[in-house]
């Protein structure tokens, strides 16, 4: 790890981090970071990233970011996140060996419950569920709801447009949208998203972005990516440079992939009424107050991509994929439409109405704890 990942991470307030563990095994050649922020509600469901530049700071953001996602659900967990310092993209004899290897490492940190995410998968929960008997998102076979195969996050992400249609003067049917990141998260939004007679018009993945102003084949791209070729090998397309991707005219606009991607310099050439976060920490705070101050409404991450966490917690209390489902549905459409109607009303950010709603919840949870 770097000097700079060493550090204690700058969101340190009254709600946490209450843990934050370093991971380190020589033989395995193992190196990750585990941030517990918040177990007022619950135990920690929070999913385990892997990426080579991961850090302690960018972990405990999400980490923060699954205790407000948690407790906006209303779900009985806090919010927790685990980082592994690898290049996901290693054979899956190797990954799988390091992934055991980390859960023999929190095995004692009862207090997490480790899910999938970026870089993760469910055959990585498989083997963690395995090593310390605690996993959400497990394959089937395993009795688990595989909930980036179901696209949970993409399909709470169609709910959350549904319910910010009027606010941000949009009619789904029609409305054109651009996915940054057309991975677990991006595919299954678009999916659900043309099923609501939206048109894809451009989209990216970690090879290229891609664009066609008459409408991008979902079908076509989603069976491209699972042969794994990039989206810019696909017919019908045309490259998009891209730092061009977020000048796309559109109506939706998601970022589905690394945090930050939204920032300063580039926030004001979006040309989208509504974005739908889809990615944790996809915005910076200046790029979220130049949107706000424009009149886009931007439905924060952890209301908007909250699917993924409901369903991981349907399935740790055994739950079905149905049960799931609704329960998603029915918790992303009443958080969006509280959110968005408490930030029209007094005139603030969605994500600053987003935050009280889910630390008061937060807090209240703390006064049943000694």
């Amino acid at each position: 790890m770097t000097p700079s990942t060493l550090s204690w991470p700058s969101i340190a307030d009254d709600l946490g981090p209450a843990k934050v563990v370093l991971v380190r095994d020589r033989a395995a050649a193992l190196e990750a970071i585990v941030v517990v922020d918040n177990t007022a509600c619950g135990p920690a469901i929070g999913g385990v990233r892997m990426a080579a530049d991961v850090t302690i700071d960018e972990v405990a953001r999400l980490a923060r970011a699954m205790t407000l996602k948690n407790a906006a659900a209303g779900l009985a967990h806090g919010g927790g996140k685990a980082g592994i310092v690898a290049d996901p993209g290693m054979p899956a004899a190797e990954k799988a060996r390091l992934i055991r290897a980390f859960g023999r490492a929190i095995r004692d940190l009862v207090e997490y419950i480790p899910g999938p995410d970026m870089g993760t998968d469910e055959a990585c929960m498989g083997h963690l569920h395995d090593e310390i008997g605690r996993a959400v998102g497990l394959p089937r076979v395993l009795g688990g709801i595989p909930l980036d195969t179901i696209g949970a996050t993409g399909f709470g992400l169609a709910i959350a447009a549904e319910v910010a249609e009027e606010i941000a003067g949009i009619r789904l049917r029609g409305a054109r949208v651009v996915i940054q990141g057309f991975g677990a998260v991006g595919r299954h939004a678009a999916r659900f998203l043309v099923e609501r007679g939206a048109v894809l018009v451009a989209a990216a993945d970690s090879r290229g972005a891609v664009a066609n102003p008459d409408g991008l084949d979902v079908a076509r791209l989603i069976a491209g990516k699972q042969e794994g070729r990039s989206l810019r090998d696909l017919p019908q397309v045309k490259p998009l440079p891209d730092a061009d991707l977020v000048a796309v005219d559109c109506d939706i606009w998601i970022p589905a992939a690394r945090p930050d991607v939204l920032d300063a310099r580039n926030a004001d050439r979006l040309r989208a009424k509504l974005v739908l976060q889809g990615a944790n920490i996809p915005a910076t705070p200046e790029a979220e107050a130049r949107l706000h101050a424009r009149g886009v409404v931007s439905v924060p991450d952890f209301v908007a991509n909250a699917g993924g966490v409901i369903c991981a917690a349907v399935e740790y209390h055994g739950g079905t994929e149905a049960q799931a489902f609704a329960a998603i549905a029915e918790k992303i459409r009443d958080n969006t439409r509280a959110v968005l109607t408490r930030a029209r009303e007094r005139r603030i950010p969605p994500r600053a109405a987003a935050e009280e709603i889910a630390r008061a919840r937060v807090l209240e949870a703390t006064g049943y704890r000694r």
